[in-house]
């Protein structure tokens, strides 16, 4: 994603699970954006403001979603499988690279 682009959300991402999609789950996940924002459109600017919330967030617990409290833990595993099976019906295999 150069400057001049924008992200083409979660759900029209390549396969969902690349960088940047994790980010989204992640960001879903800790309530930083609600479950039916995909980020479609935001710049790379607006993308890296949600990676470092994200990331203060996980740095919090350590980093390990074993640290997760129950309530969300329990979403983490719904959002993730939900998007894992999105992925694998676009082909996407756990063995290959985040960009294959």
């Amino acid at each position: 994603m150069s400057h001049d682009t924008t992200y083409p959300g979660l759900h029209a991402d390549s396969h969902g699970i690349t960088q940047l999609g994790r980010i989204v789950l992640d960001a879903q996940v800790f309530g930083l954006i609600s479950e039916d924002e995909d980020c479609a459109g935001w710049d790379l600017g607006r993308m890296q403001a949600l990676m470092q919330r994200v990331e203060q967030q996980w740095d919090a617990i350590g980093g390990l979603p074993s640290r997760l409290p129950p309530e969300l833990a329990a979403r983490h595993a719904r959002l993730y499988d939900a998007a894992i099976a999105r992925a694998r019906q676009r082909g996407w295999s756990a063995e290959l690279g985040d960009d294959d």
